[in-house]
């Protein structure tokens, strides 16, 4: 029994003077502050425009009319949507089939509305009539 009280003696030493050292050399860190620098601005962040709050779908035109568009899905090629148009779309549609409107394979970008598949806008450019 003396020895084992010896031996927890000189552990409790041991761990006393290494806390002792610990806290000493983490006492002598105290960080050296030279200069503060001030926050070079390079480039200021532009608010993107606001966003259309219909879903997008974008393809190339298989079918146009002033009443619908069948358009074929850019990402997938299986993928095609019939959209019917809202009035403000079909008055611009029929503009513009009047002028030729969309052929096959014009790459258009249609915003819709997800639960009736009605074509709110048709963006794209149309090519030359036949």
């Amino acid at each position: 029994m003396k020895l084992t009280t010896q031996f927890g003696a000189k552990r409790f030493l041991a761990a006393a003077i290494l806390l002792g050292i610990g806290c000493g050399v983490s006492a002598a860190q105290d960080p050296i502050v030279v200069a503060e620098a001030a926050a070079i601005v390079i480039q200021t962040i532009k608010p993107k425009k606001q966003q259309s709050p219909y879903a997008k779908f974008e393809g190339t035109v298989m079918n146009a009319n002033s009443i619908l568009i069948t358009v074929r899905s850019k990402e997938n090629e299986l993928a095609v949507l019939t959209f019917t148009l809202a009035e403000e779309a079909s008055v611009k549609m029929q503009k513009l089939v009047d002028k030729g409107g969309y052929q096959y394979g014009d790459k258009v970008t249609v915003f819709y509305d997800p639960a009736t598949n009605k074509a709110y806008r048709v963006k794209g450019k149309a090519s030359k009539p036949i």
